[in-house]
């Protein structure tokens, strides 16, 4: 048990670390790659009816979705950014629903979608 909580601590300070130097594009990816990770762990409760963790899961999802709407640019980012807060807003809706109906596949959708935008930012910083 004390092992597991340390690594956790470990993971977590490493974390708090990587952010401290990270540009913006790179705390980007990592919201994604958070993102991606707690989505896996959604699924992985839903599917071991570990009901109240599912919960949880779901929550942080939204969460880390949340984090990347509120750093989207308006002012600069015209059609692009309007267009990703609805993309993330659908992922929200999606996610409540995966929950609500202990849908893995509503789960698979969203990870397709986060997916696919982790990988578009992944291009912009080899660019």
């Amino acid at each position: 048990m004390y092992q597991n909580q340390d690594y956790r601590l470990y993971q977590q300070d490493d974390i708090a670390a990587q952010a401290c130097v990270a540009t913006s594009h790179q705390l980007v990816l990592m919201l994604f790659s958070a993102l991606m990770d707690e989505l896996i762990r959604t699924k992985s409760h839903i599917k071991a009816k570990r009901y109240e963790h599912k919960a949880t899961s779901v929550n942080k999802c939204i969460d880390i979705i949340n984090a990347l709407t509120a750093v989207l640019d308006f002012d600069n980012g015209g059609s692009v950014a309007a267009n990703l807060a609805r993309l993330y807003d659908y992922c929200v809706y999606r996610l409540y629903d995966a929950s609500n109906q202990l849908s893995i596949e509503l789960i698979v959708e969203v990870e397709g979608i986060i997916t696919n935008l982790y990988n578009g930012w992944q291009t912009l910083g080899k660019k």
